[in-house]
């Protein structure tokens, strides 16, 4: 019986040996799983830290992600203010430059604006006169269409004008310059029916009044109404266009 007992007891004290050194090892491994997990988690934490500062500016709204809740807000709210300003940022309105102001068109010749005077054109036989209107305004003018001329009081209707002397432009005389027009009198014959002329009229067009002009020569100029003819205010005669 004594035997039994001293078995028993022997058997129960390396039983619970055995338990006790399994405990230690169970607890030594655990320790240095948890050990390991500890060190890695807190090796695992620093990284995991700035790459979540890193990414936090990209969503803006960093205030829930716990201690970098923080840094997390204020960069949220400085791109957050960033693209309010962009977007709500008033357009100044596009600014139109004023159109040219066109310049003013020169004034038409009046009859006291010009001096007009009549010369022979060859001869003889005088079968032309050259008028001459000279500005003696002292400024700008501008003489358009033909000279309106009246040779004679019987015939109220002004000297027909030649269609080819017309010039491409209007002729605009500046203080002191001349322009010119041929004027045809008669063919030359000497049974025309022409009739003398000491004096004729000229007006200008789109100016009211008239010029007096001498004719030229002492007896002055015979005419035809059959024949005669004027051509345009021109800077200078041309061939061609001013003959005829």
């Amino acid at each position: 019986m004594t035997t039994f007992r001293s078995r028993t007891t022997a058997l129960a004290t390396v039983s619970t040996a055995a338990l006790v050194l399994t405990l230690t090892a169970c607890n030594g491994d655990g320790g240095a799983a948890g050990g390991g997990g500890s060190a890695a988690t807190k090796a695992a934490a620093p990284a995991a830290a700035p790459a979540a500062s890193q990414a936090q500016p990209a969503q803006g709204g960093g205030a829930s992600q716990g201690a970098g809740a923080s840094q997390g807000t204020g960069t949220g709210s400085s791109a957050g203010a960033g693209a309010g300003s962009g977007a709500g940022a008033a357009q100044p309105a596009a600014t139109k430059a004023p159109a040219p102001t066109a310049a003013a068109p020169t004034p038409l010749c009046t009859v006291k604006d010009v001096a007009i005077s009549a010369a022979h054109q060859d001869g003889p036989p005088y079968t032309h006169i050259v008028l001459t209107a000279k500005n003696t305004s002292g400024h700008s003018c501008r003489l358009d269409d033909h000279p309106q001329i009246r040779f004679l009081e019987s015939h109220r209707e002004n000297v027909p004008a030649v269609a080819k002397s017309k010039p491409a432009a209007p002729v605009v005389l500046t203080a002191g310059a001349p322009a010119y027009a041929l004027v045809k009198l008669s063919d030359g014959g000497v049974h025309e029916n022409n009739e003398p002329v000491t004096a004729f009229s000229v007006a200008l067009s789109g100016s009211s009044g008239q010029a007096t002009v001498k004719a030229p020569g002492a007896e002055g100029i015979a005419v035809d109404p059959a024949a005669w003819a004027t051509g345009y205010w021109t800077y200078e005669l041309r061939n061609g266009a001013d003959e005829f």
